[in-house]
């Protein structure tokens, strides 16, 4: 038998590389091709029936580990999981994936990421929803719907362009009833703990003013917001989230908005609460029973925050959930 080990088989391989080939010495012929230095645009689509959804990526935020990233578990535990998933254990990669679906009646955006402003400041890192739209041959005029699943920064910002005209400029801007009167209440304003609670206030307060108001209407769970578009409460992330379930003829999917953040994390641990969440204990129990409802059904899931383009299938592991990305098609 054979005694293979990985040591042998590079120190086999390079040995027969250089036995065949030997060394190669360029020729004025050759020339070398510059690096492209950016990635190609973030777009995908998939068929749920008759609809056609298109993901677009508004980019990712690669930051250092906040050490309340998770508020309920010790710091060195999100390390060992981030390491577990083969990814920096030093720092958050949070990826947006805002989606367009074409009813064939209307063309519906849901959520904006996190502005062209956010574009210009971060080099294109974030931000990238327009640019990728233009890739997809979508014009933002062509927008006739924008549904808001929370009030956000990195979901709502992107109303606005750069210089502070609106980005979608023929769309109805439909936003959770409860979820507006939340961050438009005084009162709960002037209750808001210091820090990222009186942030959220102010930037709505900027955010949905103006042409956005005169565009704006609320929504009621559990009712269609659009054509196959059905809304669904699921609370904790933030005072009235809302996630939506894209169905047509026998075909859905679940468009989980922030049900979870990363799944490397949340979805592995559903009983870690994120600092983002409004009500750490309300979110875990709509996370369980959401992702139970996930893998009992084996419906396909949209998430914003999961890696691109987001769709997946669910399954029990354990006390969490495995998450299982969809197997990209060349074809819709």
């Amino acid at each position: 038998m054979t005694d293979l080990t990985r040591r042998s088989v590079f120190t086999g391989a390079a040995a027969a590389g250089a036995a065949v080939l030997g060394p190669i010495a360029p020729t004025p012929t050759q020339a070398a091709t510059a690096p492209a230095g950016k990635q190609a645009p973030g777009v995908y689509r998939y068929k749920v029936g008759t609809h056609e959804i298109t993901v677009v990526t508004d980019g990712v935020n690669i930051a250092p580990l906040a050490d309340n990233l998770v508020t309920n578990v010790k710091k060195d535990d999100v390390k060992a999981m981030l390491a577990a998933s083969f990814l920096d254990p030093e720092k958050f990669f949070n990826p947006y994936t805002p989606i367009v679906v074409n009813t064939g009646s209307k063309l519906v955006l849901i959520d904006t990421g996190n502005s062209e402003a956010a574009y210009n400041r971060s080099n294109g890192a974030v931000g990238q929803l327009l640019t990728n739209l233009a890739a997809a041959d979508i014009d933002p005029k062509a927008i006739d719907m924008v549904v808001i699943s929370h009030y956000h920064g990195d979901h709502v910002n992107g109303l606005w362009r750069a210089d502070n005209t609106l980005a979608f400029p023929n769309a109805e801007i439909l936003v959770p009833a409860e979820e507006h009167r939340f961050w438009m209440d005084d009162g709960e304003m002037s209750r808001a703990a210091p820090g990222r609670m009186e942030d959220l206030f102010k930037n709505n307060r900027r955010v949905f003013t103006g042409d956005v108001l005169k565009r704006l209407r609320t929504y009621e769970w559990n009712k269609e917001v659009a054509p196959g578009i059905t809304a669904l409460a699921t609370r904790g992330h933030s005072w009235a989230h809302t996630s939506f379930v894209v169905a047509s003829g026998s075909s859905k999917v679940f468009v989980q908005s922030d049900v979870t953040h990363v799944p490397f994390l949340f979805a592995r641990n559903p009983g870690w609460h994120a600092f983002v969440d409004q009500d750490g204990p309300q979110a875990e129990a709509t996370r369980r029973r959401v992702y139970d409802m996930l893998a009992a059904e084996k419906m396909m899931v949209q998430g914003y925050h999961y890696p691109f383009p987001g769709l997946a299938h669910v399954e029990k592991d354990g006390t969490g959930y495995r998450v299982i990305p969809a197997i990209w098609s060349p074809t819709i």
